[in-house]
């Protein structure tokens, strides 16, 4: 049945997000310790180093969505943008300095900017009336990367006595896996415009209102949206346990993978709208129960129902998105909204980390929840969307 429903381009940028995010998830969580611990960088420049990563590649989202609308190439960006981040991946095993660590996070956000907006365009390319489902089977593979990569960190540290360097080594080996599967995807443009004709101030003007208003609400529901790293330290300040808080972590994304891709499949059923209200309103809930909250057992409700919340929005709004958008300008559509989210989750992680500091972690949590809450009210409450 998925072999009739999920085209294989879209199955083949499924496996390469799947080894990418297996690769890049093996080194998200010990880069800062082996900068910090090992290569004895300050905390601030972990911090530098992660908030220009972050901005690079939210401006290059938007900025190659539009390139590959206007020369009418997708595929080129996906295959650049992998390869580069792969190439990235080694340097600090090979290289074990701080400026080797900086040059391949770096250049790992410049790949991941090139290629997103162009890759989600694809997948819409090949939906017939279930974007939700390809979204969503997408979003449950790339999830599902995210959630082995530590795991797999975390058993080469047990078995290597802690060595770092192995590691980076290591992550080259799925990384390379995913490249070569960029190479049996092709550009796939059901529109007819020639190259050069797309123009941000006429996608804008041509833009429905819908997209525009949804533009907007994302945007603003983002910088609410900070950091999941926020949600492991605050499982760390209640169990007391590092472990026990990558481990929920972990739990969070095996269950956004398995819910990925059936609730994207009922949001081409029942309406983008409706599951992602839902999906917000879970997020509201969950943000509340962390700044309220203070049992171990619960974590693990509220890291499953975030789980939930990841599944019925991050793929669902995309898609949601393209069905809204002709394909002549999906990736200037896709890479406008992905470049404003990130650099509003930029700012809101700086924001709810000066709040943290300044009057405790209940209140980016409270904050969070009532925000995200109002956004569900206005949804529901506008019926033209």
């Amino acid at each position: 049945m998925l072999n009739k429903r999920i085209p294989k381009p879209v199955k083949h940028l499924s496996y390469v997000s799947l080894f990418t995010d297996i690769a890049s998830e093996m080194l998200y969580p010990i880069t800062p310790i082996f900068l910090t611990s090992i290569l004895g960088a300050s905390i601030s420049v972990v911090g530098a180093l992660e908030g220009a990563a972050e901005i690079i590649s939210g401006f290059l989202k938007g900025y190659f969505g539009a390139l590959s609308d206007k020369i009418k190439k997708r595929s080129l960006f996906v295959k650049i943008g992998y390869a580069l981040s792969a190439l990235s991946k080694p340097f600090p095993g090979l290289f074990p300095y701080i400026s080797a660590v900086v040059g391949s996070r770096i250049t790992d956000r410049v790949g991941k900017g090139m290629r997103t907006a162009p890759r989600d365009a694809l997948l819409a390319s090949y939906a017939k009336e279930n974007t939700g489902a390809i979204f969503g089977f997408h979003r449950g593979m790339d999830t599902l990367g995210a959630a082995l990569g530590p795991l797999l960190a975390l058993a080469l540290l047990y078995f290597y006595n802690n060595n770092y360097q192995l590691i980076f080594l290591i992550a080259f080996i799925p990384s390379l896996i995913a490249v070569t599967f960029t190479f049996l995807i092709k550009d796939n443009f059901t529109s007819e415009t020639k190259k050069g004709k797309n123009k941000y101030s006429v996608f804008w003007h041509s833009a429905s209102a819908d997209y525009k208003f949804l533009l907007i609400l994302i945007t603003v529901f983002s910088l609410v949206n900070s950091s999941d790293v926020f949600l492991i330290l605050k499982s760390k300040s209640i169990s007391g346990s590092s472990t026990l808080a990558i481990l929920g972590y972990v739990f969070y994304n095996i269950v956004y993978a398995v819910f990925s891709y059936p609730l994207g499949k009922l949001s081409d059923k029942y309406g983008k709208k409706k599951i992602f209200v839902i999906g917000l309103f879970i997020f509201s809930l969950v943000y509340l129960g962390f700044a309220k909250l203070n049992s171990v057992y619960i974590l693990w409700i509220l890291f499953a129902f975030y789980g939930i919340y990841a599944a019925s929005t991050e793929g669902i709004v995309k898609a949601w998105i393209s069905d809204l958008i002709t394909d002549e300008f999906r990736g200037t559509a896709i890479g406008l909204l992905t470049m404003c989210s990130s650099l509003a989750i930029m700012l809101g992680s700086f924001l709810a980390g000066v709040l943290w500091d300044q009057f405790g972690s209940q209140v980016p949590f409270l904050i969070s929840s009532v925000v995200s809450f109002v956004i569900v009210i206005i949804l529901i409450v506008n019926k033209k969307i």
